[in-house]
This record gives structure tokens, sequence and C-alpha cells, in this order.
């Protein structure tokens, strides 16, 4: 059976693969391009969490050595580029005479264009104005345009011999190299985070940047630091005194909040992301740490949760929307922000539009991570629930919403 059908009847099946059984199922097995095998392979990677991913590359570069391990890790560091939201072209697996050789080519949101190429080791020397001459064709064509640089992505940390080399070539500012390892990193970190700028900063770490000013890569730490600090008072944090919510816009949140254990609000969602998935019919891909997405992005979530506030118990539970969160809703054919309770079996997965009809009707909040919207799921009767809507005091019913997890 091939790869996919196995993978859409039996994930379970698929997890107990090895990377090599895996390309195995895909296709005829063969992996070259142009291939089925090439094609069911790819599409199989973009399904799968990033974590699996870091499994894969660490295979293909443990001994002994795996049959095509370098090209299964091509595919696989492009898909890791994917996650950090590059657009990625994928480079041929054997270059030819009449095509230009790359591995693949990398554009960002911010319109900075990669060049990649993927050794499993540094163990022998390759040489730095190829890889450049490739660029400059690449240019030429037409293929990449506007600022580019090339980003040399080695299996193994011990990279020496090719830093050395880099740095004492002329090309030396126009080529970065990052192990396959920290690449991994990058892309833990940015899953785990929610500020956008965050995913910004991390892509600019890959560009040649020059830090005798030290400015801008402090400026990249910080940011990532505080974003994903764990329990971070926004949507998953305990909800403060209900009068000290702001009625209308521009007032500050109060501080003193006690959080919920981040691990299990992990757990949480995990529940409901494997819920909704089942419901879509396809894989969600972790985009940040409350946004997902098939890997199509067509269909999109945003998943928050709250505990149950006992002090209320007609307006037990309490979420921020923030207004990033709505437009990355937006960007897909289907949206839909889905809030979890911790104490309950049920998640409300809310299309978009909907939430949009509502918002001028609840208050907002300007805090540390931005002007947001509160909401409150009132609770009337066991299985009634609705969002309640302060400047117009009443209720839409989401009961309607409710997905078991």
């Amino acid at each position: 059976m091939p790869l996919l059908a196995i993978w859409n009847s039996s994930p379970e099946a698929i997890n107990e693969f090895s990377i090599d059984q895996v390309v195995a199922a895909a296709g005829d097995g063969n992996l070259k391009d142009g291939s089925t095998c090439a094609e069911e392979f790819r599409s199989y990677l973009a399904q799968i969490p990033s974590e699996k991913l870091g499994l894969y590359v660490d295979r293909c570069l443990s001994s002994p050595p795996l049959p095509k391990g370098g090209i299964i890790l091509q595919d696989l560091v492009n898909e890791l580029g994917r996650r950090l939201d590059y657009k990625v072209t994928n480079g041929r697996y054997q270059g030819t005479p009449n095509t230009i050789g790359f591995d693949g080519i990398w554009v960002s949101p911010e319109g900075q264009t990669i060049i990649i190429e993927v050794k499993t080791t540094d163990a022998y020397r390759i040489s730095l104005d190829t890889i450049v001459t490739y660029r400059q064709k690449l240019l030429d064509s037409g293929t990449v345009t506007g600022e580019s640089s090339i980003l040399l992505v080695v299996g193994r940390e011990d990279t020496g011999e090719l830093e050395a080399q880099v740095r004492g070539s002329r090309h030396a500012w126009d080529i970065r190299l990052i192990s396959a390892e920290a690449l991994i990193n990058l892309v833990k970190l940015k899953e785990n985070s929610d500020d956008i700028e965050t995913g910004k900063k991390i892509r600019s770490v890959l560009t040649p940047v020059e830090y005798t000013r030290l400015d801008r890569l402090v400026d990249v730490m910080f940011t990532a630091a505080t974003d994903v600090e764990p329990n971070i008072p926004e949507s998953d944090a305990e909800l403060p005194a209900l009068d000290s919510i702001s009625q209308t816009s521009g007032h500050q949140e109060n501080g003193g909040w006690e959080l919920t254990d981040s691990a299990l609000l992990h757990q949480k969602r995990e529940q409901i992301i494997d819920a909704v998935s089942k419901k879509f019919g396809s894989a969600l891909i972790k985009k940040s740490r409350a946004l997902f997405w098939t890997p199509d992005h067509t269909k999109r979530i945003v998943c928050t949760l709250s505990k149950r506030y006992a002090k209320r118990p007609t307006l037990p539970y309490w979420y921020a929307y923030h207004p990033q969160w709505d437009e990355f809703l937006v960007g897909g054919s289907e949206g839909y922000l889905v809030l979890g309770g911790m104490d309950l079996g049920v998640a409300f997965m809310i299309p978009r539009k909907e939430i949009h009809a509502l918002l001028d009707g609840l208050h907002t909040t300007d805090g540390k991570h931005g002007t947001y919207w509160h909401i409150h799921i009132s609770e009337e009767k066991a299985g009634h629930y609705g969002i309640y809507i302060p400047k117009k005091s009443k209720h839409a019913a989401v009961s309607q919403y409710i997905i078991g997890i």
C-alpha cells in the first residue's frame, strides 16, 4: 500500500516506521528526481510534527550511514524551512548539465531569498565558487530576484573546517552556515512562540549580518526569550477580577495573576488539535504556540485555553483574542477560533466570521503583547454555552460549535 494511503488510514503504523522504511513505502521506493516516491515522501513530510522531522534528521546523520541519507536530509531541511514560514522550492537530488544546481530556494515573507546547500558532513572541502556561480545563474535567469544569500546546512555540529573555509573566502559576506540541529532548534523556538516578530527575527539570523554592533543580535535573543517564556499572561493566563477589565479600550491589564501549568496547557491543546484534525480529515501543522494549519494552509485554527473560574459560575471561561490571530485566520479558505476549557471534554470550534461579527461588542485591553479582545464563555446550564457580549448585554450561542475531544 502506498505511503500516503497508509498514513491516512493508519498513522500510528507509519509512526513506527524508520525513515528508510518510510522512503521504501513511498511510490516505488526509489527516491529520485521527478519520481512518485519523491512526491509522496515530500507530501508526507509536510504532514508530520516538527519533532518527527528532528528524529529523522538524527537518523540521517547517525551510524551506520543511511542509504541515500544525503538526499533524504535535503528534503528534511527544506521542510524545516517551510516550518519557518519560508516559501520553499525543492532542488534536484542530482545535478544535470543543463540545470542550475541548488538544494533549495527559500523566500521569506520579508522578501529575502536564501539559496540552500545541504551537506551531511564537512569532512570534504566544497567549492564555494561553484555555489556562488549557481546563485548568479539563478539571478540571471530570473529564478531568484532581490536580495539573496547562501546558507550552508551541515549535518553535524563539528563544522570547524567549513567555517574556516567560508571565513577565508572572498564570498564570506554572502554565505552563512548552520548545523541541522541548530536549524531544528530555531523551528522549535518559533513554534513555541506567539509573537509574529519572533518568527521574523529568527529568520533574520539566517541571513548575513555584520555584528560589530551587537544590538540587533541582542534584540533577536530578547524577543525570542520573552515570547517563549513559560506561562505568559495572555490567553492561557488566569483572569483578573471582572471589575478590573476595561469597559473601553486603553486600560492596562492587572498584574499578580496565578498561572496554569504550561505542561497541562500543552497536553490539553494537543487533545483539541487531534480532534480538529480528525474533523478536517487532515493533519494540522503547528505554526506557533496557538496557530495551526493544514499542510496546504487552506484550513487554519487558533487554539486557546482557559481554566474554569469558580468565583464566576455564570462566566466560567475567559480568553484573549489577538488581532494577529484574526489576520492569520483570514488568510485561509476556512478559519476557526477553537476555545478549550481545562476541565471540559469538549471544545468550541467557532468559525472566524462568527467571531468577527461579535468583536465590536467585546471589551479590549492594551497589554504588553498589544491590544486584544476579551471573550467570556457563559454557561447558563449544563451543555448550554454562549459568548457574553458586554456592550450589548446579551449572549451569542456557541453550543452548536461543540466538538468532542
